[in-house]
């Protein structure tokens, strides 16, 4: 026998002498933690995305049970609320756009809710509201989960102050009442006069276009028999203009290249009136008028409260009533 030790059990053999831990088996990476390792995101957004989108697929399974597969209502609303009470209810209200409105009006109607729960709230609704409201042009309303609802504004732009019936009021460009106005308070816009001038604000637009040296010197325009305009100036004149928008805009066009030339506004005159193609009359103050007209060599003819100027493209005639509308 020789010198090698043969322990009891394994005859013929020498046991090894084993050294250190075991090593544990590897694990092998699952296919989806092998796949979210290759985006350029944590795990983690995946995670919370997957289980949002989860959710969103539940509310629109909800939804469709509830509206075209004929479920009992109460049972559907019963697991809206199961969603809400899990964390996707409205607690926050984004809104944007909001410049002249009351902020406040928005979360009001946002949160007159019958219930909080996101599958719940009618987005539909809530738009419709809004658009009730006189300043607000355009609303979107859209959910974003887990709790936030968010309204997105256009607000009405002013464009002009309308008076009627001893009333002033704030309008936007297509007419529409946005809000009263002070008499102490008037912004720096036009302002139109009469029934129904609210809704020709946009023609008046496209009039005073025709002779842009005019339209900072005018100061409103009343909208006389719903078929005409009448501009008074700041430095108070007033030109009546003919009917239909063609004959109107041929007229002003007119007036501004004989103010150019003749310096017509700022001389003290009262009205010019141009309803007449061809006629262009002048209405001076009464003789017994304080106002002094400043008279150069090159002014107009004048005869009493009426005078008539010659243009070069119309023969004047005829006089003037004085009362503004014949």
């Amino acid at each position: 026998m020789n010198n090698a030790t043969i322990r009891r059990g394994q005859p013929g053999k020498a046991r090894p002498k084993v050294t250190g831990r075991r090593k544990a088996p590897v694990k092998r990476k699952s296919m989806f933690a092998s796949a979210a390792a290759l985006l350029p995101f944590p795990l983690e957004v995946v995670q919370k995305a997957v289980g949002y989108g989860a959710v969103a697929l539940g509310i629109g399974v909800i939804a469709v049970g509830v509206t075209f597969l004929g479920l009992p209502q109460m049972a559907g609303v019963a697991a809206a609320e199961m969603v809400g009470r899990a964390g996707f209810e409205v607690k926050r209200i984004e809104v944007t756009g909001i410049d002249r409105m009351e902020r406040m009006t928005v979360y009001a109607i946002a949160t007159d809710q019958q219930s909080m729960a996101m599958p719940l709230v009618d987005l539909d609704d809530v738009r419709g509201r809004l658009m009730a409201q006189p300043w607000i042009a355009e609303a979107r309303v859209s959910r974003r989960l887990p709790d936030t609802l968010l309204v997105d504004i256009v607000e009405r732009k002013p464009a002009a102050v309308w008076q009627s019936q001893q009333q002033l009021s704030l309008i936007d460009g297509n007419g529409v009442v946005l809000e009263p106005v002070s008499p102490d308070a008037m912004p720096n816009l036009p302002l139109v006069i009469g029934p129904q001038a609210n809704l020709q604000t946009a023609p008046l637009k496209t009039l005073l276009s025709a002779a842009p040296a005019l339209g900072p010197m005018v100061a409103g325009a009343t909208w006389v028999g719903n078929r005409r305009w009448d501009l008074r100036f700041q430095s108070g004149e007033t030109l009546a203009l003919p009917e239909g928008e063609q004959d109107a805009r041929v007229a002003l066009v007119k007036f501004a290249r004989i103010d150019g030339t003749e310096r017509l506004l700022g001389r003290g005159f009262v009205r010019f009136d141009m309803r007449i193609p061809g006629k262009f009359v002048v209405k001076v103050p009464p003789r017994s008028a304080t106002t002094k007209i400043d008279t150069p060599s090159d002014a107009p003819k004048q005869d009493g409260q009426a005078g008539k100027i010659k243009d070069t493209d119309a023969n004047s005639s005829g006089g003037e009533n004085g009362t503004g509308e014949g």
